[in-house]
């Protein structure tokens, strides 16, 4: 089983339009309501790979009874969390070349008994999981050392954890020495205060994370691949894609496919590449099932090609 941690859920809603024009009437071509949050999304890509998990999560107010409500239809064990606030509501505009405009609220703010009720919460579920995946931004009310206790608090209870945030929560649970890690581009760039213009640059900062206490590092670098960092060495995985619809949820379901298949060694980050390629073929959110990867596709390799540019580069 893979528990997920969602300190700061969301209700998404996903607009297909043609091209995002400033100012004007824009027509959308479709659009999606799903519950969102990363730790939410790796919930929903590991029960559509047919996978048992429970989702963790603080929910308030007509749009976190939404939430608990959809995340069941997909066949989602919730432990919510009652909190007074009101669960936010996010909006994501895909344009038809792929451009993505995400406006995301910031959430309500938890006080300090929701905080423990939070954490009891996940004590309670974390005996009977094989991993715990700690994944968002933190809410108002929270300390950016949350994650970090999360993480101590797990290892003494034998668990295993995989953490994808960002910027001061990011680097103040490195000391707690979390098992995984997973940033993107643009987080392992401001983790490590330096720009990334080759996947030579993207090693030396996950080296320097793990050196703070990343035990692994997964790092997503757009639509160059992906980046497998651990004790017993470092593999750099592609895929084919022919089409990007949307990229929302990508990561996590990269996150969630190397968690599926172990957490470990290059197998798991092709697992990884596969269902991030899948997902992005995808409309919205939605994650990929098993009949959506393209195992064929992926390309793993332990000759890391150092001196590539990245199509994107972080400055």
């Amino acid at each position: 089983m893979i528990l997920t941690v969602t300190p700061n859920p969301s209700l998404d809603r996903t607009y297909e339009v043609p091209a995002l024009e400033r100012g004007e009437v824009i027509r959308a071509g479709g659009e999606r309501v799903d519950p969102g949050g990363k730790g939410v999304n790796v919930s929903r890509a590991v029960a559509a790979a047919g996978r048992r998990t429970v989702a963790v999560l603080p929910l308030g107010g007509a749009p976190g009874a939404l939430v608990a409500d959809l995340l069941a239809a997909q066949g989602i064990e919730v432990a919510p969390v009652p909190v007074a606030g009101a669960t936010r509501s996010n909006i994501a505009l895909a344009e038809a070349d792929g451009v993505l405009t995400k406006i995301n609220a910031p959430g309500p703010e938890l006080s300090a008994a929701e905080e423990e009720l939070l954490l009891d919460t996940v004590r309670s579920h974390s005996r009977a999981a094989d991993w715990i995946a700690c994944c968002g931004s933190l809410p108002r009310g929270l300390a950016p050392s949350w994650y970090a206790d999360l993480v101590t608090r797990a290892h003494a209870a034998g668990a295993r954890i995989a953490l994808d945030t960002s910027g001061r929560a990011l680097v103040e649970a490195l000391r707690a020495r979390p098992d995984v890690v997973k940033p993107n581009a643009e987080e392992l760039a401001e983790a490590v205060a330096r720009p990334l213009a080759t996947v030579g640059d993207a090693l030396k900062a996950a080296e320097e994370l793990r050196a703070l206490g990343a035990r692994t590092v997964l790092a997503s670098l757009g639509a160059d691949g992906q980046l497998l960092v651990e004790d017993t060495g470092a593999w750099f995985g592609s895929a084919r894609v022919s089409a990007v619809r949307s990229n929302v949820g990508a990561g996590d379901a990269s996150l969630a496919g190397f968690l599926i298949a172990g957490g470990t060694g290059p197998e798991a980050l092709a697992s990884a590449v596969a269902h991030g390629a899948a997902a992005v073929r995808l409309p919205g959110s939605v994650m990929p099932t098993p009949a959506d990867l393209d195992p064929a596709s992926v390309t793993i390799t332990a000759d890391l090609p150092l001196d590539r540019e990245l199509t994107e580069p972080v400055s």
